[in-house]
C-alpha cells in the first residue's frame, strides 16, 4: 500500500451497480463455499464528488448512507472527515444491485484520493468488511464485465475472480425493479443463510459444470440463447433453494409475473439479482430489448414495476481529478479498456 501524499482538491467517482446471478456451490464440501456469477451494468450507478472542507457535509440522494460510510472509514482507516461530498446519483438500497459495496468503495476511493493515498480497492474492501460471501461487487468496481469468483476458502480475503469476460456490446439487459420493495439484508439475511437446508453436493457439481462448460463458452461465442439457458437453470436451482427464506423462487410476485411473461416471449436468461426484488433478463439485441420494455411498460402501467434497458459495463469504477489544471477532468485511474 502506498502512502505517498499528493493531495487533490476535488475528485469525482462513478461506480457501477452489479447483478448477482447466483451462487454455484452452496455446499462447500470441497473447502470453498458460495462461488458467484455476476455482471457489472452501466446503470444505475453511484456517482459522487468530494473535496476538502472545514467539516463533514454530505448532500444528494443516499446522503445518510454515504455519511455512515465516511464515519466508518474515519474509525476503521483513520481517514479525515473534513470533506464535502455531493452525491449526484445513487444505487437504490437493498434491492439486489450491490449498493452497499459500491457506495462504500466509491466513498473510500474518493477519500483516499483526496489524501493522496494509492490504496487499492481490495484493501479498502477488507477494512469495510466487504466480500464476505461474494467477490462480485469488488470485482465489478475493479474491472467490470461478467465475473465468476471462486468462493470463500480458508483465507480472510474476498473470493478471488477465476474468470472474467466482456459482456457483448450488442446484448442488452432488461432491469425489472419493484418500486418500494426490498430484499433481505443485515441480520435477517444472516439468519436466512443459517436456516437454509444443506445444499446437495450433486446440484453444486452440476452448477459448476454448467458455468464452466455452458455459460462461459456461450459468452465467449456470443451465443445469447445458450448463455441465457444456463443463467435460467442456475436461477431456478438456487431460487428454489432460497424459496423458504424469500417466499418463493423470486422475492416479488409482481416481478415474477413479468419474468414469466418474458419467458413466454422466448427470453431464456431471466432471474433475480441477489435477494431481489430486482430481476433481470438478458436480451440479444437492442431493438428487441426496447420493444419488450415498451410492451411491459404498457402491460404493467400503474403498477410498481419499473423497467430499464441497460448495457453491461466492461470497465470498473472511473475516478477523475476535477482540480487538475492541465485538463478539465483528466483520469486518476481508468479501468482497462476505457
Amino acid at each position: 500500500m502506498s502512502h505517498q501524499r499528493n493531495r487533490i482538491g476535488e475528485v469525482w467517482v462513478r461506480a457501477p451497480a452489479r447483478l448477482h446471478a447466483g451462487f454455484v456451490d452452496l455446499n462447500g464440501g470441497l473447502g470453498r463455499r458460495f462461488g458467484s456469477l455476476g455482471i457489472a451494468i452501466d446503470r444505475p450507478a453511484i456517482v459522487l464528488r468530494a473535496r476538502p472542507a472545514d467539516r463533514l457535509t454530505v448532500s444528494g440522494p443516499s446522503a445518510d448512507r454515504v455519511r455512515r460510510s465516511i464515519e466508518r472509514l474515519v474509525r476503521e482507516a483513520g481517514l479525515p472527515d473534513a470533506v464535502a461530498v455531493t452525491v449526484e446519483e445513487a444505487i437504490p438500497s437493498h434491492v439486489g444491485l450491490g449498493s452497499g459495496t459500491q457506495t462504500d468503495l466509491a466513498v473510500a476511493t474518493a477519500l483516499t484520493c483526496l489524501e493522496g493515498r494509492g490504496t487499492a480497492a481490495r484493501d479498502l474492501a477488507r477494512a469495510l468488511e466487504r466480500g464476505a460471501r461474494s467477490g462480485i461487487g469488488l470485482a465489478a468496481f475493479e474491472q467490470g464485465g461478467v465475473l465468476l469468483d471462486g468462493g470463500r476458502g480458508g483465507l480472510d480475503a474476498a473470493p478471488p475472480v477465476i474468470a472474467r469476460a466482456p459482456f457483448p456490446e450488442e446484448w442488452r439487459i432488461l432491469l425489472l425493479l419493484h418500486r418500494g420493495g426490498h430484499g433481505l439484508h443485515g441480520a435477517p439475511e444472516v439468519e436466512a443463510f443459517r436456516r437454509l437446508p444443506p445444499f446437495p453436493p450433486d446440484a453444486a457439481a452440476h452448477l459448476c459444470r454448467l458455468m464452466l462448460m455452458v455459460a462461459l463458452p456461450a459468452l465467449a461465442e456470443r451465443d445469447v440463447e445458450r448463455f441465457g439457458q444456463a443463467i435460467g437453470e442456475l436461477q431456478r436451482t438456487v431460487g428454489d433453494h432460497f424459496a423458504p427464506a424469500q417466499g418463493g423462487r423470486f422475492t416479488s410476485p409482481l416481478v415474477a409475473e413479468a419474468l414469466a411473461w418474458l419467458e413466454a416471449q422466448g427470453i431464456a436468461g431471466v432471474g433475480q439479482s441477489s435477494w431481489g426484488p430486482t430481476c433481470f433478463a438478458i436480451v440479444g439485441d437492442a431493438a428487441l430489448a426496447e420493444r419488450l420494455a415498451g410492451e411491459m411498460r404498457v402491460r404493467w402501467a400503474g403498477s410498481p414495476l419499473e423497467v430499464m434497458v441497460c448495457r453491461g459495463r466492461n470497465i470498473g469504477a472511473t475516478v477523475r481529478n476535477l482540480s487538475a489544471e492541465a485538463e478539465p477532468a483528466p483520469p486518476i485511474r481508468r479501468a482497462a479498456g476505457e
